[in-house]
């Protein structure tokens, strides 16, 4: 059963081959359906959920991955940290082909209406993502990405600034760049992102409404997808990036 072999995975963070090989025609709902038996598998050991990822916003990757539309999963008590003196130790144990992504979060006041999204956002900081992929060369589809809980790994979020109305018109030029050891490695706008971070939320709203899921709430915490490519990771490497374009400062991070 997919699910159960989805819980074995995570629990043994171990390679295996793509769930869609041993599943012919999986879909994005039926990958849903077995993260939720991963998720009341993790609640039911203590895990507690803090918000939610959104990932594939950044359009440009699709034919890359060959994975054509968003997808979302859980952030938990137990991925996340808080980074507000803007670095972080993370370690890379329990990940599987761990890979960095610098994006924007949001933290909500309340839950959002799709018209308006924006009037429930009560902070905003610059986060990293740490995604990982339990198959091999990261060779995926749609549903081995729903399954696996939306290839969330770790969620790093920098100091917090509140939202302020302007910013929703900076945020499709809103600039990532992205450092390994000083050199630069990569660098991706908010425009990336669906055409801006704050329509990545409003899709997920959307997405949740048709899916018939849980809909976000106060508190919530949600990080809107990759500005630039997601990058390989290693331990003992030390990565940084810059915010331009918001008043948000860089991360710092090293993998241990």
């Amino acid at each position: 059963m997919l699910a159960d072999e989805l819980i074995a995975a995570h629990e043994a963070a171990r390679e295996v081959a793509p769930f869609s090989d041993r599943y012919p025609g999986l879909t994005a709902a039926q990958g849903y359906a077995a993260a939720r038996a991963l998720h009341e598998h993790r609640t039911a050991h203590g895990w507690r959920p803090v918000g939610r990822k959104i990932g594939f916003t950044n359009r440009t990757l699709w034919a890359r991955y060959g994975v054509f539309e968003p997808m979302w999963g859980t952030v938990y008590d137990r991925t996340l940290i808080d980074a507000p003196q803007a670095s972080a130790r993370v370690a890379l144990d329990g990940l599987v082909n761990p890979r960095i992504e610098p994006e924007i979060c949001f933290g909500l006041a309340h839950s959002p209406r799709v018209e308006d999204v924006a009037a429930a956002v009560a902070w905003i900081a610059h986060s990293i993502e740490i995604v990982q992929c339990h198959h091999p060369a990261w060779k995926v589809t749609i549903g081995d990405c729903t399954a696996s809980n939306g290839l969330h790994g770790r969620l790093i979020v920098g100091p917090r600034q509140p939202f302020r109305r302007e910013m929703a018109r900076q945020l499709p030029s809103v600039e990532a760049l992205l450092y390994r050891a000083g050199s630069p490695v990569d660098r991706g706008t908010g425009a990336n992102v669906l055409g801006s971070p704050l329509l990545a939320l409003e899709h997920l709203v959307q997405m949740l409404d048709r899916q018939g899921g849980e809909p976000l709430r106060e508190g919530e915490i949600i990080s809107t997808g990759v500005m630039t490519d997601a990058h390989p990771v290693r331990v003992g490497e030390a990565w940084t990036t810059r915010i331009e374009g918001l008043p948000l400062p860089g991360l710092t991070i090293e993998f241990a």
